[in-house]
This record gives C-alpha cells, sequence and structure tokens, in this order.
C-alpha cells in the first residue's frame, strides 16, 4: 500500500521537475539571450537580469519565497507542497542552466535577424515546461499566489489578475528593450498559451458524436458490432412530435469519423448528427489510467 502510495506520488513529483527543468531552459536558451519577455514574477526575474545583471535564479528564489510563505494558507497542504516543489526545482535549474551557459557548455540560441524563430521556440518551451506542471498539479509559484491573494481578498477573476500582471510587467520593459521585441514576446506568449492549453486538454483528440434517428437501435448496433466501440442509447422525446426516440452517442477516433457517420447514413439517410471535439478520452479503447 505504502510502495503505491510513494510510486502515485513520484508519478506527480517527477513530471513537475521535468517540467521546470524545460521552462527553466526555455528561459535561459531562448528568452534572455535574444531580449525577450515573460509575464508574471518570472518576467520581473527577466527585467531585472537586463536592468541590474541580477542572476535570474537569485531574484526568482528572492521574490517566489515570500509570496510562498503569505500564499500557504490559501493554497492548502497539497498545493502548498507541489508549489513548493515547483518553485524550487525551477530556481535549481535556472542556476544549472546559467551555470552551464557561463562555462560554456552550453551555447544558447542567439539572433540578430530571425528573432520569430527565437519566439516560436521559446513560446514552444516555456509552454511546454509550464503546461506539464500545471497538469500535474503544480505551479512555478509567482503570479499564481499573487492572483490567488487577490482573489480572495477583492474577488477579481483569476485570469484578470494575471493578464494585468502581465500587461503591466511587459508594459514596464519597455524602458529596458525595444518595441519590436515586445511584439516578438507577444507571438511567444500565444504561443506557450497555445501549448500550454494543448498540454492540459490532452494529446489524443477524439471525437463524440450524438446521433438522433428513428433507427438509433439498429444504428447503435451496427457500430457496437462493425467498429468494437461502446455505444450508449439515450432516450429522448421530440419537443415537435412529442414521440420518444433515442439518441445514439458514442466517441471515436478522427480516423473512424467517416466509417461511423456512413454506419448511421446508410440506416438513415435523414439522421441528425452532432459531433464534437473531445481532448482527453480515457476507458476501454483508449488511454488506460
Amino acid at each position: 500500500m505504502k510502495s503505491s502510495k510513494l510510486l502515485h506520488q513520484l508519478q506527480t513529483i517527477i513530471p513537475i521537475i521535468a517540467g521546470s527543468a524545460i521552462y527553466a531552459f526555455g528561459l535561459m536558451y531562448f528568452i534572455i539571450p535574444n531580449e525577450l519577455m515573460e509575464g508574471g514574477v518570472t518576467g520581473i526575474t527577466v527585467l531585472l537580469n537586463y536592468a541590474f545583471n541580477i542572476s535570474p535564479s537569485i531574484s526568482t528564489m528572492a521574490l517566489n519565497i515570500p509570496l510562498f510563505l503569505v500564499g500557504m494558507k490559501i493554497l492548502g497542504k497539497r498545493q502548498s507542497i507541489y508549489t513548493g516543489l515547483g518553485i524550487a526545482s525551477l530556481t535549481l535549474f535556472l542556476w544549472l542552466f546559467e551555470a552551464l551557459i557561463d562555462r560554456g557548455y552550453v551555447v544558447p540560441f542567439h539572433t540578430e535577424q530571425d528573432y520569430i524563430l527565437a519566439a516560436l521556440y521559446a513560446g514552444v518551451t516555456l509552454g511546454a515546461g509550464l503546461g506539464i506542471v500545471f497538469r500535474f498539479g503544480g505551479t512555478t509559484g509567482g503570479s499564481d499566489i499573487i492572483a490567488r491573494i487577490i482573489n480572495r481578498k477583492f474577488g477579481f477573476s483569476m485570469g484578470q489578475i494575471i493578464l494585468s500582471l502581465d500587461i503591466l510587467i511587459i508594459g514596464l520593459s519597455l524602458f529596458f528593450i525595444p518595441l519590436e521585441r515586445i511584439l516578438y514576446t507577444l507571438v511567444a506568449v500565444f504561443i506557450a498559451s497555445k501549448v500550454i492549453d494543448f498540454i492540459q486538454e490532452g494529446a489524443y483528440a477524439a471525437k463524440a458524436f450524438t446521433i438522433i434517428s428513428d433507427q438509433a437501435p439498429e444504428i447503435a448496433h451496427r457500430i457496437s458490432s462493425e467498429m468494437d466501440r461502446g455505444v450508449t442509447l439515450i432516450p429522448a422525446i421530440g419537443a415537435y412530435s412529442k414521440q420518444a426516440k433515442h439518441m445514439v452517442y458514442c466517441v471515436v477516433s478522427r480516423q473512424e469519423i467517416r466509417r461511423l457517420t456512413g454506419i448511421a447514413k446508410s440506416l438513415d439517410p435523414r439522421a441528425f448528427i452532432i459531433i464534437n471535439d473531445v481532448n482527453d478520452v480515457h476507458g476501454e479503447g483508449f488511454k488506460e489510467e
């Protein structure tokens, strides 16, 4: 029992550490060498590096520890542990990559011409790192803690607070880096947000079918027997006709869309078919936990 609990904890801890490493790499390899920016408290550490040449690892630790201590009651025990782990991991890996770069073991990506390439790679690495950390219940501290505190005290939404902080910090960066770099930063932020969503919602995209038809039982039987997919029949009543009927509900992979549609249309050419995106599927025939 204890070994299974330890294994479950490791399955959470290791991805948070790995995600923090990827995020730190993105900052040190793509963002800082090209004088791009980042939002949140991490953006403040980047600004301090540009303005006063303060080590990102030192400023990350100095800014996050007070926030972490203040926010512990709001975060709760479990979230506090994972947030503390994220902050410690990010600080450690920022220091490690900084040391490797200073000693010449790692040569950061620097360009004077193609900043869009730097922005794209920065967005992918930062988004991948944060996406992994968030997916496994951790955070890297910073804006998340500030947002939770302000949300609890004043009632503003988390999204509004984080967006406001990002705008403020990126706006302040205009005093230290050219406007052109800010615009490239917005590209990196946009890409990062998409990558975070992609990792959060799941890499496997499936399709959910809702089929309304007088031939629903026959359609369900054909799907089950020919495609080996689970099917649910949902009782329904037509609002206009007041007649009882069934709806077919089934989730399939993207490659099976045409096959399922063909089965439904072959039995009932007038079948009403609704297809929705499904981003993460667990269960028989899909991902098994």
